[in-house]
């Protein structure tokens, strides 16, 4: 089997990924982009973006990646199909193997995999997130388009409650649907949750169904997991909140994850805890999980990979 050699491998193709290739690009570094699983990120299931800089009229989440794609090879990055099955991170050289049969060996890796929202995997759920309507894993990013309408969220951690609270400021109610009686969130976000008077909260409720027209959410239908009984809420959002799976598994043997799973960076910087190995956007990020925090740590991932290059180069030529 031959092994190819690259200066820089990216690994993910949403706004990491795509502006790591941009800067990588720029600074002549030939980077080899590996578009993954999902081309194009989560952001390809993510109909309007109306809160990325420079787009005033919006766009589409596939429109834009496309932008992002060719921008990125305006500057000749090498764009290809194909996903990373296995990597070996134990030596000097980064090796990784593509569809489990290319083997690359890459003086500098960026990861930008993403993660993953989890759904409920309902059929209903499902298919209104595919039509682009009423069913989001993203208060912050979709939140705006049902301004002074009622949602209900699905979930009881911190991030469902602090979700919750955003959506209560442009919502006209917000029911939240959680499972047990009661929450796993913090003291303080509960706190703050209980205390928004359009906010009710539904314990011991799960969703039976989510109700629509066949084009957008109508209602959801939900049951108490202690009595059975079923009843209908009228709604025209439906959020879910019970978390993100990085798409980290592969690096588990190698780099230092955190007990979801997210790649632990040097803080202020885009380094693991191998040199040569950087990671951008959600599959280290927990926290923000926008296009535009993943774009600018893709950013600093290419700028701490040029500098290791730098820094190598100079080694060589100092003992030269």
């Amino acid at each position: 089997m031959e092994i190819e050699h690259v200066k820089c491998l990216i690994i993910g193709s949403g706004p990491a990924g795509y502006t790591a290739a941009i800067y990588a690009a720029r600074a002549n570094m030939a980077p080899v982009l590996y578009q993954g699983m999902q081309p194009g990120g989560q952001l390809t299931t993510t109909t309007e973006v109306e809160n990325f800089p420079g787009y005033p009229d919006g766009i589409t989440g596939p429109a834009m990646m496309i932008e992002f794609m060719n921008q990125a090879k305006r500057f000749d990055t090498d764009v290809r199909d194909g996903w990373i099955t296995k990597v070996d991170f134990s030596g000097d050289v980064h090796k990784v193997w593509v569809n489990g049969e290319t083997e690359i060996h890459a003086d500098t890796i960026i990861i930008s995999t993403g993660a993953t929202a989890k759904y409920l995997g309902l059929e209903s759920e499902q298919k209104y997130l595919n039509l682009g309507g009423g069913v989001s894993a993203c208060a912050i990013c979709d939140g705006f388009f049902y301004k002074n309408q009622e949602v209900v969220i699905v979930g009881a951690g911190d991030s469902a409650a602090e979700e919750a609270h955003y959506l209560s400021k442009l919502c006209s109610k917000v029911t939240m649907l959680v499972r047990r009686d009661e929450f796993r969130a913090s003291k303080i976000m509960v706190a703050r949750v209980k205390n928004t008077p359009n906010i009710e909260i539904l314990y011991n409720t799960e969703t039976d169904e989510v109700l629509g027209d066949g084009q957008v959410v109508t209602g959801v239908r939900v049951f108490n997991n202690q009595t059975n009984e079923k009843h209908e809420i009228p709604a025209t959002g439906f959020f879910v909140a019970i978390g993100h799976k990085p798409n980290t598994d592969i690096f588990k043997d190698y780099l230092d994850l955190d007990k979801t799973g997210y790649i632990i960076n040097k803080p202020g910087t885009a380094k693991t805890n191998v040199p040569g190995v950087f990671v951008s956007g959600d599959a280290a990020d927990h926290v923000y999980r926008q296009a535009i925090t993943a774009a600018g740590t893709g950013c600093m991932a290419a700028l701490d990979a040029e500098r290791y290059l730098a820094a190598k180069e100079s080694e060589v030529e100092a003992e030269a």
